[in-house]
């Protein structure tokens, strides 16, 4: 019997941290056969600022973004609704946000569905399947903290973008690679990035 085919729906908004989104993806690429992505305007001009790509939200270059070729990766237009992840009976494994803008977090809290991305989670939750927001903003207000807290009572993950030091890490792509490793993890694939704490010398 043939295995299950694996997917998952990215979305990668304008908050700070791009470099989460083009690490993860990377390594999505190795445990996935399809991988729906959108991106936000606010996404794009980020990338340029922080990794100096430039990107195409209506033409993703994706060998430009993760330096090679993904031809898992379907690039889809954040204002199109007539696309697999904006259905309840699309069948997929999960959907990260990341980085996750405060904006982009409280419209799903909220049920507010302006564009793709908040449509998808929308469909996350209300079908039950895992949807993990990764914010990097700080500090938090309160706003922030019950929007968190109502994302997670509706079945949500938060995983902010904490970078872990105890594997000693020797640059930013290591810091990053902890937080993929944890989104990873989260969705069910065995990540080899990272080794578990006191698992080290093992």
């Amino acid at each position: 019997m043939p295995s299950r085919t694996r997917r998952l729906v990215v979305g990668v908004t304008g908050a700070s941290g791009a470099i989460y989104a083009q690490r993860f993806l990377a390594q999505a690429a190795r445990h996935f056969d399809d991988i729906y992505v959108t991106l936000s305007r606010q996404a794009v001009q980020v990338a340029g600022t922080e990794l100096g790509i430039s990107l195409n939200p209506a033409a993703l270059d994706v060998e430009k973004w993760l330096g090679r070729p993904a031809p898992q990766i379907h690039l889809l237009d954040s204002n199109d609704y007539y696309t697999p992840p904006a259905s309840g009976s699309f069948v997929h494994d999960g959907m990260v946000i990341v980085p996750c803008s405060m904006g982009t977090a409280g419209r799903i809290a909220h049920g507010i569905s302006n564009d793709l991305v908040t449509r998808a989670a929308d469909v996350c939750l209300k079908e039950k399947r895992p949807l993990i927001l990764v914010p990097r903003e700080m500090p938090w207000n309160l706003i922030m903290l019950r929007n968190m807290t109502q994302l997670a009572e509706a079945g949500a993950t938060i995983l902010p973008a904490s970078p872990a030091w105890y594997h000693q890490p020797k640059s930013l792509e290591d810091l990053a690679d902890t937080v993929v490793a944890r989104i990873l993890q989260q969705l069910g694939v065995e990540q080899d990035l990272v080794r578990p704490w006191m698992e080290e010398d093992r």
